[in-house]
């Protein structure tokens, strides 16, 4: 396979983030440092990442936890104050990655795993994985904006869109998303003079939250990590 797809497989980071990690000159094969992301990369080759020796895990770990606001999905401890997710997780030696990003303000369900590939398809808008979002605003959105946050709403160059949005009380709405821009929820609410309140992610595909408590995190069943794996 090629050399992003390797190290991403490895659970080192994102084929996105290896590939930087290439570019810059992180990486080795064979003591040798490599910049072609394209590279191929056969079984008696040695990667190393940062002097890293970089090899598949002899077992994958798929992780739902339901994150606490304060907490940050980044393992770069300069961004987070010490107040990372995945610290949450009580799996020694083993190195997590999220599947996309839940901001510091925002709370509920965020998969991680050592599994690079499985983590690129969840973060990847092309599979379709619906997540759920129960949203509190600090005013009504108005029906008409509703409609329009459906078809879409530019804002700072970026056309923002959800995939539904449903009223399920006073100034709570329940909203899919297919694909996430940063921060797009709460970015979506404050052109509609509603900015939010309180965000929770509670689902993400048919992984529920369900009755898993705040900070706590739970293996995936095989039946839910082969739900996503049936669409690649």
């Amino acid at each position: 396979m090629n050399l992003v797809k390797y190290i991403a497989s490895c659970g080192i980071a994102s084929r996105r983030q290896s590939e930087t990690l290439i570019r810059s000159g992180a990486v080795k094969v064979n003591k040798v440092t490599e910049h072609n992301p394209a590279r191929q990369v056969e079984q008696e080759d040695v990667v190393t990442v940062n002097g890293e020796l970089c090899q598949a895990p002899e077992q994958y770990f798929y992780i739902l936890l339901n994150k606490p606001r304060g907490f940050v999905c980044s393992n770069a401890d300069r961004f987070a104050g010490g107040q990372l997710a995945v610290n949450l997780i009580a799996l020694p030696g083993v190195k997590l990655v999220s599947a996309g990003r839940l901001d510091k303000d925002s709370e509920g369900a965020i998969i991680f795993s050592n599994d690079g590939n499985f983590i690129n398809m969840l973060a990847h808008p092309r599979y379709g994985i619906i997540k759920t979002y129960i949203v509190e605003t600090a005013k009504e959105l108005k029906p008409d904006f509703m409609q329009q946050m459906k078809q879409g709403v530019r804002d700072g160059g970026e056309m923002l869109r959800v995939k539904d949005i449903t009223p399920i009380g006073t100034k709570r709405y329940r909203i899919l998303l297919n694909e996430g821009k940063k921060r797009e929820i709460r970015r979506l609410t404050a052109k509609g003079n509603a900015p939010t309140v309180r965000l929770t992610r509670v689902a993400i595909g048919d992984v529920t939250l369900g009755k898993l408590p705040l900070g706590k995190w739970r293996e995936l069943s095989k039946a839910e990590v082969e739900s996503f794996l049936a669409r690649a």
